[in-house]
């Protein structure tokens, strides 16, 4: 039986014992850390979030963290995006690039005073490269990783859990918007956000020590809704057009590529990171676009651990870049990196080592 090697190189999140506890079966590594993905019954976890309410510990959405005179200049330096009226207690989604325009990282930024921030990172390590940066330009800025885990609170019941727990102010949340509170004791950050398209809250947890208390206490609150252990879901994402950046994107892959041109402010100033390449990449037009894929076959393939080729009329155009069993759609869906000449409803064959199938390109979302 596989089982993970413990180590200070791979970080358990504060609520990776209540997962344990839960009956964790399957986890992946995400920042250096353990992603739970699935409790042993993958459906049931997937109706959950669908229909009720689910829990997730996703700890390793590490916040990078910046304070100083100059934290809001460096704000903006890492992300294309106008962060000029951006107001404490408001979060955006902030593509960040390299020098070449290409996306490294999607993460949400909050905004905690005029001179703290947090950026809430996917699967990369912008520590370094923030550090790097405001080093680089001699920025008067303290970047660290503080103690901050998000649990997050995600389906349709999500709203009545997370009032129940905290009263119904919550209910006045906007996306992305947070409050800074404490739950009986516990100094937490509660923000409506979460990778699903079910709606729901992430509840950022501010002491480390407290993440079993803080996962009891929530799925005690949920017990009349129905509330169980789930992770991101890659269906459900899947069919509800998310990203995911590291799986659909590589280190070619610029934002417009992958449907995130509408998050990008090209008329921000000189100096952010990577403006001038996108400005022409705008200008130019993309060469490469995302679109869904409804494979043939009617058993579950979902992908394995490396993109699979698209081929059209016996010339490669493009790369799948996910592919899961949809439970609603009855099929296997994924995601194309293909040719932007290739359009909805064309055929294409899929081929790799194990397989070679026929899919048909949609438009995103599947749902």
């Amino acid at each position: 039986m596989f089982s993970i090697f413990p180590t200070a190189r791979l970080r358990p999140s504060p609520f990776y014992q209540a997962a344990l506890d839960e009956g964790l079966k399957t986890a992946m590594v995400y920042n250096r850390m353990i992603l739970p993905a699935s409790y042993g019954n993958p459906e049931e976890e997937y109706w959950r979030l669908i229909n009720g309410v689910s829990m997730w510990d996703v700890g390793v959405e590490r916040q990078i963290q910046l304070t100083g005179p100059d934290a809001s200049k460096l704000a903006q330096i890492l992300a294309p995006r106008d962060l000029s009226k951006c107001k404490v207690g408001q979060g955006k989604y902030v593509p960040l690039c390299n020098h070449k325009g290409i996306l490294i990282n999607d993460p949400i930024l909050l905004k905690l005073a005029d001179d703290k921030f947090w950026f809430s990172i996917a699967d990369s390590d912008v520590l370094t490269w923030a550090q790097a940066l405001a080093g680089e330009r001699g920025l008067n800025v303290d970047i660290i990783e503080p103690d901050v885990s998000p649990l997050a609170v995600q389906g349709p019941l999500a709203e009545e859990v997370v009032a129940k727990l905290f009263g119904d102010w919550i209910r006045d949340i906007k996306y992305f918007w947070f409050k800074e509170t404490e739950l009986e004791g516990i100094p937490v950050a509660v923000q409506r956000s979460g990778w699903s398209k079910q709606g729901g809250f992430e509840i950022y947890l501010m002491d480390g020590t407290m993440g079993t208390k803080l996962w009891n206490i929530v799925r005690e609150a949920g017990r009349p809704f129905g509330i169980g252990p789930g992770s991101p879901g890659t269906p459900e994402r899947t069919e509800s057009g998310l990203l995911s950046v590291g799986g659909d994107s590589d280190h070619t892959t610029n934002p417009f590529e992958v449907r995130l041109g509408k998050y990008l402010d090209l008329q921000v100033p000189d100096d952010v990171i990577g403006i001038y390449e996108l400005r022409r990449i705008a200008k130019e037009g993309p060469k490469r676009h995302q679109l869904g894929l409804i494979l043939d076959g009617k058993s579950p393939a979902p992908l394995k651990f490396s993109w699979e080729d698209i081929y059209f009329k016996g010339k490669k155009v493009g790369d799948m870049t996910n592919c899961v069993w949809s439970y609603k759609l009855d099929a296997n869906i994924g995601y194309a990196l293909i040719s932007v000449d290739l359009k909805s409803g064309d055929e294409v064959d899929i081929r790799s080592r194990e397989r070679s199938v026929k899919a048909k390109l949609v438009d995103l979302p599947f749902l």
